[in-house]
């Protein structure tokens, strides 16, 4: 790596390089849900992290724009999901805006405390919400796992430049 002398650093990059940038680093692919006032909301997120073993928790980030954010905001409690390279079609309904996102073909069921659990996944966790951290136009959300299930089928969905992939051996 080498360092570019003259570099303004009291300027900041632009949202549009940004996501240029982490267009070009891969990600695993998540859906997050929770029970919204008028039934279950969810969306898609390549945000989610490990953040401690001890107690066991994960975070993800949910722009304050976003339809769900008013249900995550408000909730207690919320379904982490991690897709399968089998379920782009998922990810693609889970991303997209105005999306009927828990209508058919979307298989899913009630979970514990009211969390919308999808089916066919490769893990799913139950989460307790501990905070929402503000980050600029998003929050970063932190939640304690409650309880999950690793043992779906498949292999994980990842998300590159711009598209979701499998993984390539």
């Amino acid at each position: 790596m080498t360092a570019t002398s003259g570099l303004d650093t009291t300027q900041l990059a632009s949202p549009d390089l940004l996501r240029s940038l982490f267009r070009r680093h891969a990600a695993g692919v998540a859906v997050i849900t929770a029970r919204g006032e008028t039934g279950p909301v969810g969306f898609t997120a390549t945000s989610l992290t490990s953040v401690s073993a001890e107690p066991p928790m994960l975070s993800f980030g949910i722009g304050t724009g976003a339809s769900s954010w008013p249900a995550i905001a408000g909730a207690d409690h919320v379904g982490v999901h991690v897709l399968g390279e089998h379920q782009q079609e998922l990810a693609t309904t889970f991303a997209r805006s105005g999306a009927d996102r828990f209508g058919p073909p979307t298989a899913w069921r009630e979970g514990p405390e009211g969390v919308p659990l999808l089916d066919d996944v490769l893990a799913w966790m139950v989460c307790r919400i501990v905070a929402r951290v503000p980050a600029g136009d998003h929050r970063i959300v932190l939640a304690e796992v409650v309880l999950g299930d690793p043992t779906g089928p498949g292999r994980p969905l990842l998300y590159h430049q711009g598209r979701f992939n499998g993984l390539r051996d």
